[in-house]
């Protein structure tokens, strides 16, 4: 997601990947919503299903694609991505833009107002952005805010953010990501995140749709917004039903017997394949940018900071060697059938920016496992082995094929002794809980880009104060990160962006594995676009 001012660096997903299956009962294309705006279309009720899970509908309480999936519906956005681009421009706002290289200046439309009749105006927008800061809640993405200053609203439709840091290539971009879901400050609390009840009860929705009934994790039914005023226009259906599933298997005999339209995340790689057989299904290709990872708790992990043997160098030398063990390519052909592909960075392949430092420093140097590179790592070291790793994973939010992902893992790191891998899974409300308060040593986790831009695969893990909450720290990376953000020239922020991910290849604070595809599966009868080039699931483009 991206937009156009002075100095600012453009870039385009390119190679990156989204697959749509299509499936024949209920779902079609609209085609280009262009600005319309006015009452929804006579498109019908759409019914959606997913295995995917809500952590929360206040925007500071979450971090995650069950939960920004609900908000992109009903909430709105300063600056937003129109259908079929990742570039971002005015939403809600009138106009947007750099007044002074520090100062970010928003004219918000006249007139909006939220479901429940009350108006929104330049006071909800800056109370929206101080309270996500105050909160600061772990799973939410307050870190996106990291180089926000302060706000000012000198009259009802005018907001001025005053940025820590000028010529910031990235700013317009966090207000169309998570951090930027516009709330009432009549309903949301000032200090923290507010119940889910409270906001279906409240009205607080200003966005395409509003939510007519809210079960959690179970069932939520959106109707149209006929007061939306944003650029994407009016809702093309009558209603939109999206109904939870506790797992893939039910998920794919849902979407197979016709009983819902869409199918949205997530199935594994053999159901979508067998799917893919059916004469009632096609696949379509889209932008994407998914990545999975391991993630490492720097103070919990064996030799971590907290630890009662802690020491930095042995604690290194046990991330490096699981690098060195890791055969991505094993992984992405058996368990995922080429569905993902190998990831030797942080930033995926056809990223602008993205290099392979991991392919260079671990394993055989051309992308291979090597065994006994780890073997001489963690002596060097002087680390006994084997090293017990504590190895969480998720199997809902992940989708179902994260056990025979995490059991290969087993596999791999405890080839040659040097390992003893003890798998643990955890659903997820609870995981995204357990991962913030030091629960796990190392988990799995998995990303998909707020915007498309390389920083966005940068800046949430690696800064100081970062998303992951895994106590990383290293002011170089950091600094470093701050500079890119900031380079008007393409040429040098490009470079920048490789040499961070160099940086961080040493460190290993994560351990990048595998890049992929987001798949729905859609009936025939449907039209509409529900994956893009903005990274945003859309429920109002579809009809039936």
């Amino acid at each position: 997601m991206q937009t156009s001012r002075r100095g600012r660096l453009l870039t385009t997903v390119g190679a990156l990947g989204i697959t749509a299956l299509v499936l024949s009962g209920c779902a079609t294309s609209t085609g280009d919503t262009g600005d319309k705006v006015g009452d929804s279309g006579g498109g019908g009720d759409v019914v959606v299903g997913t295995t995917d899970k809500i952590v929360s509908l206040d925007p500071a309480g979450s971090y995650d694609n069950g939960s920004f999936a609900v908000m992109n519906q009903i909430y709105p956005f300063l600056l937003n991505s129109k259908y079929g681009t990742a570039e971002v421009s005015p939403d809600i706002a009138e106009s947007a833009e750099f007044t002074a290289p520090t100062e970010y200046t928003v004219k918000l439309k006249s007139g909006l107002k939220f479901a429940n009749g009350n108006d929104l105006t330049s006071s909800d927008v800056k109370f929206t952005f101080d309270r996500m800061l105050k909160i600061a809640d772990p799973n939410g993405p307050s870190s996106l805010l990291n180089n926000l200053a302060s706000v000012a609203t000198p009259d009802e439709t005018t907001v001025v953010f005053t940025l820590k840091n000028g010529n910031d290539q990235i700013w317009p971009l966090i207000l169309s990501s998570p951090a930027g879901p516009i709330v009432d400050e009549d309903v949301f609390s000032p200090d923290k995140v507010t119940s889910d009840d409270d906001i279906v009860k409240g009205k607080a929705f200003a966005g395409q749709y509003t939510i007519d009934s809210y079960k959690v994790n179970e069932l939520v039914s959106y109707k149209p917004n006929p007061d939306y005023k944003g650029s994407l226009g009016a809702a093309e259906n009558t209603s939109v039903q999206a109904k939870y599933y506790a797992d893939a298997s039910n998920l794919k005999l849902a979407i197979g017997n016709g009983d819902i339209d869409v199918a949205f995340r997530s199935l594994s790689a053999t159901d979508v394949e067998d799917l893919g057989k059916n004469d009632k299904v096609k696949v379509v290709d889209g932008p994407g940018g998914e990545i999975r990872y391991i993630t490492f708790n720097i103070d919990t992990m064996p030799f971590g900071v907290k630890t009662s043997d802690a020491d930095a160098a042995k604690s290194l030398a046990v991330r490096q060697a699981m690098a060195d063990l890791i055969d991505r390519a094993a992984v992405a052909k058996d368990v995922y059938k080429d569905t993902y592909s190998p990831l030797y960075s942080y930033v995926p392949e056809g990223m602008p920016g993205a290099t392979t430092p991991l392919k260079d420093l671990y394993g055989d140097g051309n992308g291979a496992p090597d065994a006994d590179k780890a073997a001489k790592t963690l002596a060097d070291a002087g680390v006994q082995t084997p090293v017990t790793l504590n190895l969480q994973y998720n199997g809902d939010h992940y989708g179902p094929s994260s056990g025979d992902e995490y059991a290969a893992y087993k596999t791999q790191l405890e080839k040659g002794g040097l390992f003893k891998v003890n798998l643990q899974q955890t659903e997820w409300v609870q995981y995204s809980k357990d991962r913030t308060a030091d629960v796990y040593p190392m988990y799995q986790l998995g990303w998909f880009p707020d915007y498309s831009d390389a920083d966005n695969y940068l800046s949430p893990f690696f800064m100081t104060e970062n998303f992951l909450a895994n106590h990383y720290d290293n002011k170089a990376v950091n600094d470093a990160i701050v500079k890119e953000q900031t380079e008007t020239d393409q040429a040098a922020r490009l470079d920048q962006i490789g040499q961070i991910q160099e940086m961080v290849a040493k460190d290993l604070s994560t351990l990048p594995i595998l890049q992929g595809k987001q798949v729905a599966i859609v009936g025939k009868d449907v039209k509409g676009t529900t994956l893009d080039a903005s990274f945003k699931f859309r429920y109002a483009p579809l009809t039936k």
